[in-house]
């Protein structure tokens, strides 16, 4: 590939640098203002269903700030300017707009979730509550993986910032944030998570809002665009280019639905949010988040026109050093706090989603009972579980383990469940037989085609296709389904199926990971709709999960976050 000059900080030591004592100062004014709201919100005698969910009485301005700040993180940050690195242009847009896709079709069936289960703590407690234990603990192993890589991955992206803007090593770094977002998360659980995360996400909008312009106007401006277009490929000066959608694009649209129904933290603070305050919570969040990662990613769209290399080789530095490349001290710190707000944002959603489904789903369904299960002993399940996990994290950093295969694995998981659990929702027939063997079978499809285990040329490639293609159509129907109805649904998901049926055929099977994330959706949804019509079983009645599920613990929960911003 051609390109014009390259240019850009050589290695570390070219890099500008905060000196030690001010990210100290930095540090402990960010964790120690974190912690001192969470002690302002403490009580002496914390309540079980306030830890997890903070009593289900939120109000609109902490919810949709906590929702924001969860899903901006610093992965998702680094992730989108790689995008614009790598695709031009429509990189950061397909990133970022079908990230705040996947917030906005929370509503629609967040509101079906709320009203059969108002007082529900995990998605995986209603599933024991619906069909039983082993639906429940596929969707709790789930969550439990993802939420400790997320946790992993967050403190790896503070590490490798603090190691390239400071003296600090990277192990000393992730101590650092792994010690400062358990000190101010512990005791009060998500109650300090949701508060804090007021607080970050207006210090992350303001510093974007500041830096990515001050980066481009020092990058060169207007002009840059001009100057610099010799420095693209003609598929990243395409707007509409095919590569970037179906290598960027595509997959994540096919993703959306995965993380709006398989992630817990997520559903935390759907169970969070006051009932009625759902939909204006999830479109608030949409916008901000959709915002923030598409303007973050032009900082690796900047990178692309200016002919800059990463650092090293490797993408993820491309953030921090256009920081360094073009801002000045004071703009430095602003970015630091940014990049450190973001992350402890997600990192305190995870470490309260992880407290919760260990409280609620393993303790409080399958140790005790809920009849049998002692408030007391839930919150200190879920501060072990906290430290458990931050320790956990902090080893699978420290030794750079590889989490990528991982992430596959758990993607491909929530793939598996999202027709499942949302038919779950709705439909009154489906079982736990259903639901289990579908997830088992789309996994058994998928991951031979994710990973390339077996050649796709030939007949197998084009019942792969096949598989695909049904499961273009179940994640535009589903999508429709959830904003227009069934019959709506229903028709857009068969046309979508037909239509793309000509072109995808002997042809999807060339992208792997889109490929095996459709054919997750298309073979779930079929093993799932089969085993449910050849059922005789009763109808569910769901009523019966308000009775099955609820609150553990009879004092009423703190809800001192309800009235802060309506």
């Amino acid at each position: 590939m051609l390109r014009g000059k390259r240019k850009g900080p050589a290695s570390v030591g070219d890099l500008q640098q905060i000196a030690w004592p001010v990210v100290v100062i930095l540090m402990l004014v960010f964790f120690g203002g974190s912690f001192y709201m969470s002690v302002r919100i403490s009580r002496k005698k914390e309540n079980a269903d306030g830890y997890m969910t903070g009593g289900g009485k939120i109000g609109f301005g902490i919810s949709a700030a906590s929702m924001t700040a969860t899903w901006i993180w610093a992965s998702s940050m680094y992730a989108s300017a790689t995008s614009g690195y790598q695709f031009g242009i429509s990189g950061p847009i397909h990133y970022g707009l079908w990230g705040a896709l996947m917030i906005l079709l929370i509503y629609p069936f967040g509101k079906r979730i709320r009203a059969v289960a108002p007082n529900a703590h995990t998605i995986a407690e209603v599933m024991f509550a619906r069909h039983g234990r082993s639906s429940q603990l596929m969707l709790a192993g789930s969550n439990v993986l993802g939420s400790l890589i997320s946790l992993t991955s967050n403190l790896i992206a503070g590490g490798a910032l603090i190691s390239l803007l400071s003296p600090f090593t990277f192990t000393q770094g992730i101590l650092a944030i792994g010690a400062g977002v358990l000190l101010y998360t512990l005791w009060s659980g998500f109650r300090s998570s949701v508060l804090t995360d007021f607080a970050q996400v207006i210090a992350m909008l303001g510093a974007v809002v500041i830096i990515v312009p001050v980066v481009f106007f020092a990058a060169g401006g207007p002009d840059l665009f001009e100057q610099g277009a010799s420095n693209l490929t003609a598929e990243q000066a395409n707007f509409f280019s095919s590569k970037a959608f179906f290598e960027q694009g595509a997959p994540y649209i096919a993703a959306v639905l995965a993380y709006a129904i398989g992630n817990q933290t997520i559903a935390q603070r759907l169970f969070a949010v006051r009932e009625d305050l759902i939909k204006k919570t999830f479109v608030t969040a949409t916008v901000g988040y959709g915002a923030t990662i598409i303007g973050v990613g032009m900082l690796g769209v900047i990178a692309l026109y200016a002919g800059i290399d990463p650092l090293g080789g490797d993408v993820n530095n491309l953030i921090p050093q256009m920081a360094a490349t073009y801002l000045g001290p004071v703009l430095i710190c602003l970015f630091f706090v940014m990049i450190i707000g973001s992350l402890s944002s997600t990192a305190d959603s995870d470490l309260t989603a992880l407290s919760s489904i260990m409280m609620a789903d393993v303790y409080g369904q399958n140790v005790a009972g809920k009849r049998n299960a002692n408030p007391k002993t839930m919150l200190l399940v879920g501060r072990v579980t906290m430290i458990v996990a931050v320790v956990a994290a902090l080893c699978f950093a420290s030794i750079q383990f590889s989490i990528l295969d991982l992430l596959v694995f758990v993607g491909a998981l929530w793939g598996a469940l999202v027709f499942p659990v949302i038919s779950s929702f709705y439909w009154n027939r489906v079982t736990n037989k259903a639901f289990t063997v579908s997830v088992l079978v789309a996994l058994a499809a998928f991951l031979p085609v994710r990973f390339e285990w077996i050649d796709l040329s030939g007949g197998v490639g084009i019942v792969s296709d096949v598989f695909a293609t049904i499961g273009i159509g179940v994640v535009l129907g589903l999508m429709a389904f959830g904003f227009f109805g069934l019959r709506t649904g229903l028709v857009i998901g068969i046309v979508a199926s037909v239509a793309s049926a000509p072109f995808a055929i002997g042809f999807l099977h060339a992208y792997p990971v889109l490929s095996g994330s459709l054919i997750a959706y298309g073979v779930s949804t079929i093993v799932c709709v089969a085993f449910t019509l050849a059922s005789r079983a009763k109808r569910f009645d769901f009523d019966l999960i308000k009775e099955r599920t609820g609150s553990f613990d009879t004092e009423a929960p703190a809800v001192e976050t309800e009235g802060v911003v309506r």
